[in-house]
């Protein structure tokens, strides 16, 4: 197994196929809007499909993200020129800010639940001390109560035409904790016969626990939702997405 998929060029150059935009960049682009954010940081960036959108006229836009790779491809993107990219983890962020607070922060694409165990709270009070006053920082995270790791089964595999050949995708969940579950995601590549396995760990925190984690940190929540178009909270929802102010 290799640690880091987002390190594997064929797989990070099919990511915005299999992530495309849709209500999700609809929502943190509305809320850039509705508070007028002149400085936005894009947290775990990936490949820059939402970062770029964000820029315009008059806004500085950070995008940051830990994998060099995706990196690499978000600076090929058009109008990647209108964002300033950083490599690395919110460590990165008094550098990438230059000395200016962040009006808004925001972590797409459940990145939160890609930081794990000590790293989960000092990313908070990095946020907390990166935003000005009254600045937000919104993400969403997978609802725990909707338990989605019981529908990633390995008999469900699908496969496709890449630029690599074809390759055969599927997902074994290999531990699931109170708090975490683990999976190694399969790519068979089927004209070499290889096939590349990532294991990746994710957190599952609940309302409350994000509410009593983002307290913390200094950050009072302003919102919870079940959904992109502020659906109530349910056992059922399949996201929570969550701003919450400095």
């Amino acid at each position: 197994m290799t640690e880091d998929p987002f390190g594997d060029s064929r797989l990070v150059g099919l990511y915005d196929q299999d992530n495309p935009g849709g209500a999700d960049h609809d929502f943190y682009r509305r809320l850039a809007d509705e508070n007028g954010a002149e400085t936005i940081v894009d947290l775990g960036c990936g490949t820059g499909l939402l970062t770029v959108t964000l820029a315009g006229q008059g806004r500085a836009v950070i995008g940051v993200d830990p994998s060099r790779t995706m990196l690499d491809f978000a600076r090929q993107r058009d109008h990647a020129g209108s964002v300033t990219w950083a490599d690395g983890d919110s460590s990165a962020l008094p550098t990438a800010l230059a000395g200016r607070p962040a009006d808004l922060v925001v972590m797409t694409g459940n990145t939160a639940q890609h930081i794990l165990g000590a790293a989960w709270p000092r990313t908070l009070h990095d946020i907390h001390d990166a935003l000005r006053p009254g600045g937000l920082v919104a993400f969403e995270s997978r609802n725990p109560d909707n338990r989605a790791w019981e529908s990633w089964s390995a008999g469900d595999r699908s496969t496709r035409d890449t630029p690599h050949g074809r390759l055969t995708e599927w997902l074994e969940v290999t531990s699931v904790a109170p708090d975490e579950v683990t999976f190694a995601a399969h790519n068979l590549f089927e004209d070499t016969g290889e096939d590349a396995v990532y294991p990746t760990t994710l957190a599952f925190r609940t309302a409350a626990e994000l509410t009593a984690q983002l307290s913390e940190a200094g950050l009072t929540v302003r919102s919870i939702h079940g959904g992109w178009s502020d659906e109530p909270v349910t056992p059922a929802s399949r996201v929570l997405v969550v701003t919450a102010e400095r």
